[in-house]
């Protein structure tokens, strides 16, 4: 696949660099090329991602960072049970644990949030940070939800963290998850009070929060594109009469003019 001259693979983290030194330098090049156009692409092209990730994989598939980067290129693309795979072979080479809560939210993909549910409650959680901790209470109340448990859902989500008035990166799409269990139960007021909180912790646009909340209130929002579109198409009907009359005029004209003949003849 085509790389754009720019990327020149010194982009990607140091350590993932130091990992690749165990490749010939040429080798290493090319795959931290394709790493870059991974991790670029993943969020606005998931395919081109993917394609990306399968070319360092048949390059280096021996290295861990590529197979975690191929497992982020599929869940996005959701093809789960490849994502899980190789989320678990990277888990092997590095013995690091960090990948635990999005394998467990591989199994909710593949329908199995009761193995979710399971792997939220084994040691492994308790060696995550702070985020993985936070990430692992928002797959196992996803993985309620699943089952149909509304109520322990939202005692799931409640935690020090969702009480926190600080503002972390997990804050905003704690308060949405818990926001949209309480919506999903019938508690309407409730729902509305954690959007806005979603709202306010939410800096960079992560979630929809703005718009839930907005929908709650009521408020509807106008395309302005679509205004023009209708304008533009009024326009055009407001023009097409004209030409008819014209056309009407024209055929008058030659009517007239054939009348005119007959007469002389």
């Amino acid at each position: 696949m085509p790389i754009p001259e720019d990327v020149t693979g010194d982009e990607i983290d140091k350590d993932v660099r130091q990992e690749l030194q165990s490749l010939p330098k040429t080798l290493a090049e090319d795959v931290a090329r394709n790493l870059v156009m991974v991790a670029r692409l993943l969020d606005e092209d998931p395919e081109g991602a993917y394609g990306y990730s399968r070319v360092a994989l048949r390059l280096a598939s021996r290295v861990a960072a590529v197979r975690e980067a191929a497992g982020f290129a599929a869940y996005a693309n959701q093809k789960y049970g490849e994502a899980l795979a190789e989320f678990r072979a990277a888990k092997r080479m590095t013995g690091n644990i960090d990948l635990w809560p999005v394998m467990a939210d591989c199994e909710r993909g593949l329908e199995r949030p009761e193995k979710a549910l399971d792997m939220a409650g084994a040691p492994e959680v308790h060696k995550l940070d702070k985020a993985g901790q936070v990430e692992m209470r928002l797959v196992a109340a996803g993985a309620r939800r699943d089952l149909g448990q509304l109520d322990a859902a939202i005692v799931t989500l409640q935690s020090p963290e969702l009480a926190s008035n600080s503002v972390q990166p997990w804050t905003a799409r704690l308060r949405y998850a818990y926001a949209d269990a309480l919506l999903a139960a019938g508690r309407e007021s409730e729902a509305r009070e954690w959007f806005a909180k979603a709202v306010e912790a939410d800096r960079d646009g992560s979630t929809d929060a703005s718009d839930r909340l907005a929908e709650m209130d009521g408020v509807e929002f106008v395309d302005a594109m679509a205004g023009d579109a209708e304008e533009d198409d009024q326009v055009q009907a407001s023009a097409s009469p004209k030409a008819d009359e014209n056309e009407d005029e024209d055929e008058d004209e030659n009517e007239n003019e054939d009348k005119d003949e007959n007469d002389k003849d």
